[in-house]
């Protein structure tokens, strides 16, 4: 009697734990896939899946609201994802929510990520089919590793050829940092250029400030020419009479040239006395004569003024020069 009520014990204690165990598995499952829960379907097509399946969790901007339902292939480059979304997060999900594809943290499952759009739209419907990105796939971001890595090496090797050329003295700039007597040349040439530079700098400095004083200072003949418009004139009316100067007596030159050669040219009395000696010396004797001539005839009168018979005319002339000297001044 004492084994049977055992037996008995043990088939009802694992039939209640089976049961038990049963009815919770029920309701996971349930819970997994939206058994006892009001939903409602979106869609979202994606060029790559990236490994999604079946009862994968769908989530709101971090909160799990439905599962994957089904995945189909719509054609070469196109699959559409269903989803089962709970009903009571309809009047959050916006039509202009888009849809992407990740993973559950480093290695887990991958997941829907629903985020909300830039603009505030309709809430969706039943059956909607939202927008969707998909992100660059661990297969591409491995493509394009592999690529930058191909593409290193090669950048590797051509810094190697040129650090040996450089140091084996090869090209311009292998030659500048072997080279000591050049490099020393290049630094003093830097440095007469710096020195060039200075004084470059410092004669703009110095024509800045004459040009300013120019413009400020009116005192300066140069000053008044450059801010006084009349005067300014002037200079351009005397440079002008300058130049008809100029033509005048370039003229006046060019007539006394043709005067000068006529002379050189003609038998007149110029060339006559220029060209004959004797006549120069018959003339020369003839004015000779003519002051010798003079000298006498005013020695004549000299000699006619103290004469007694000529005594009082010039006495009287003389009385008559000093009435009109005298006249003169007290007018």
């Amino acid at each position: 009697m004492k084994k049977t009520k055992t037996q008995k014990i043990r088939l009802g204690l694992f039939v209640i734990i089976g049961t038990m165990l049963f009815t919770a598995g029920v309701y996971f499952i349930g819970q997994r896939r939206d058994m006892f829960h009001k939903t409602f379907t979106i869609s979202a097509n994606f060029q790559n899946v990236n490994g999604l399946q079946k009862g994968n969790n769908v989530r709101y901007s971090g909160i799990n609201i439905g599962t994957v339902k089904n995945i189909t292939m719509v054609n070469d480059s196109t699959i559409s994802v269903t989803m089962n979304i709970e009903e009571k997060i309809i009047s959050h999900l916006k039509k202009d929510a888009i849809a992407t594809i990740g993973s559950d943290g480093l290695v887990g499952n991958m997941i829907i990520n629903i985020v909300p759009g830039k603009e505030s739209m309709e809430s969706v419907e039943d059956g909607d089919v939202i927008a969707s990105y998909s992100k660059i796939g661990t297969d591409d971001i491995l493509s394009t590793l592999s690529v930058t890595n191909e593409n290193a090496a090669l950048l590797t090797a051509d810094l190697l050829k040129i650090t040996n050329s450089l140091i084996e003295g090869k090209g311009t700039l292998g030659i500048l940092l072997n080279d000591t007597i050049m490099a020393k040349d290049l630094q003093q040439s830097i440095k007469n250029l710096k020195i060039a530079s200075n004084g470059a700098s410092r004669s703009i400095s110095e024509l800045e400030g004459i040009l300013k004083n120019l413009q400020t200072n009116d005192n300066t003949v140069l000053g008044v020419l450059m801010n006084d418009t009349i005067s300014g004139q002037k200079v351009k009316d005397i440079v002008q009479n300058l130049e008809n100067s100029s033509v005048s007596i370039e003229k006046m030159v060019d007539q006394m040239n043709t005067v000068v050669d006529d002379l050189n040219n003609s038998k007149g009395a110029y060339h006559y006395i220029t060209q004959d000696a004797t006549a120069v010396q018959s003339l020369q004797s003839t004015l000779q004569n003519i002051n010798e001539g003079t000298e006498k005839f005013n020695e004549n009168m000299e000699a006619l003024k103290h004469h007694f018979l000529f005594r009082g005319y010039f006495k009287k002339l003389e009385r008559q020069e000093r009435k009109a000297a005298k006249k003169a001044k007290n007018n």
